[in-house]
């Protein structure tokens, strides 16, 4: 008689693959591979850009309430004309920095309204969101600038002050002088999304979340590895 040459009991093969959950080799200690996490694809770019286009034109059509906002708040600055010519009726006003600065305002407050708009709409956020977010502020500013002059006093000085007559002041039109102002809704925008995206945002799934609390933490404590 001679001994089997196989063990009576040998494991089961698995093909080359193993057990995520399997105990660590008593040999080595060290842990069996986590599981791959969940892949998510996200909603598909045919959705990312359908949304992205609703981003765009929905954010820059705020631009008409902000240019008849900036028409109302705006201080005036009063022109008058002599016959000859047409002069500032307060050479000292500060007028013109407060249009300026009022444009300015306004397009922050915009800003902040629509990225957390935007963030609260579409929480996951991405890349073509925010690129849709940032040119649609930016035509939003453009289209308040132009907007508001042309609801504002008429472009023609000259046929207004002869309309008004002589000595009698008149309001300047509507101008926007200091042009950096249009980067304000854009900036504002980008920030707040940001941070509402930093803060409470969704968070990708950690594929070893609870993995090494199942796992045996010592060779010891493996099973058939015990005294």
């Amino acid at each position: 008689m001679t001994a089997p040459l196989t063990p009576p009991h040998q494991p089961p093969h698995n093909n080359g693959h193993s057990d995520p959950w399997q105990a660590p080799d008593p040999m080595t200690g060290h842990l069996p591979p986590a599981p791959a996490a969940p892949q998510d694809e996200g909603p598909g770019l045919r959705t990312e850009l359908r949304e992205a286009v609703v981003v765009t034109v929905g954010v820059a059509l705020v631009g008409l309430l902000l240019g008849a906002l900036w028409l109302w708040l705006a201080p005036r600055i009063p022109l008058v004309s002599d016959s000859t010519a047409v002069y500032l009726k307060d050479t000292e006003g500060e007028q013109a920095i407060g249009v300026d600065g009022t444009f300015t305002l306004l397009a922050l407050a915009c800003g902040v309204v629509t990225g957390a708009a935007v963030f609260l709409w579409r929480r996951r956020g991405g890349i073509p969101l925010v690129v849709a977010l940032a040119l649609g502020s930016l035509l939003g500013g453009a289209l308040a600038w132009r907007f508001g002059i042309w609801l504002g006093p008429t472009q023609n000085v000259v046929a207004h002050a002869k309309d008004v007559g002589k000595g009698v002041a008149f309001d300047a039109p509507l101008e926007l002088k200091a042009k950096g102002a249009l980067l304000a809704w854009p900036l504002a925008a980008l920030v707040v999304h940001l941070a509402l995206t930093g803060l409470f945002g969704p968070r990708d799934p950690d594929p070893y979340a609870g993995y090494y609390d199942r796992a045996p933490r010592n060779v010891e404590d493996a099973p058939g590895t015990g005294a």
